[in-house]
């Protein structure tokens, strides 16, 4: 596979919260800000793309049997030192993801990145696999927090957009506004930009 090929597999074809709807959970929960948003983002990449180097490279001395266990294990350990580094030098962030960050552990994402690809790919494939498919998260969780909050509280990254007088519609940061605005997002996705890069 080119590289070229899993790019645009990771952000625009294969797209894991608008096309796979993979990982919702978190999705759905820290994207009530623009700010959680980029910084549950960070934690994806980092974990997706280290364990997927980790699993490219054992991946010929991991027995079938127990490859999925090995796989958690390899994933958990990014995981918790990944909450571990945000605990002593992001603590608002940390606090912020909550039970969410350590949760990365059982994302589908990452375990499917590393059951579907890392596991039978080399490790610099494994890495451009991991790199779009965590921009791909990125892109969409962004858009969606952005929106989220923007509508939701009148800001962006905690800075006033219009003033006083602006009544936010609140039902954004709360659950129910990002059901409604994900399903809404999906299906402009799905109809304006993934059938552009159909081949």
């Amino acid at each position: 596979m080119k590289i070229s090929s899993i790019i645009r597999n990771g952000l625009v074809k294969e797209n894991p919260i608008f096309v796979q709807l993979i990982g919702m959970c978190s999705v759905l929960a820290v994207s009530n800000s623009f700010k959680n948003s980029i910084g549950m983002s960070v934690a994806v990449i980092a974990v997706l793309t280290l364990s997927n180097i980790v699993i490219s490279i054992i991946r010929k001395f991991t027995p079938d049997k127990i490859r999925i266990p090995i796989f958690i294990v390899v994933i958990a350990t990014f995981v918790t030192m990944t909450e571990m580094f945000m605990n002593a030098y992001v603590q608002p962030l940390y606090k912020a993801l909550g039970i969410f960050l350590p949760l990365i552990v059982v994302n589908c994402l990452i375990l499917a990145r590393a059951e579907s690809f890392a596991s039978k790919n080399g490790v610099f494939k494994s890495v451009m696999d991991g790199l779009a498919m965590g921009l791909g998260y990125t892109v969409a969780i962004a858009v969606l927090g952005a929106i989220r909050e923007i509508i939701g509280a009148g800001s962006i990254w905690g800075i006033s957009l219009f003033g006083e007088s602006f009544q936010p519609a609140a039902i954004f940061i709360a659950p129910p506004g990002a059901f409604i605005l994900l399903g809404i997002l999906i299906a402009l996705y799905n109809t304006f930009i993934k059938k552009r890069f159909a081949e």
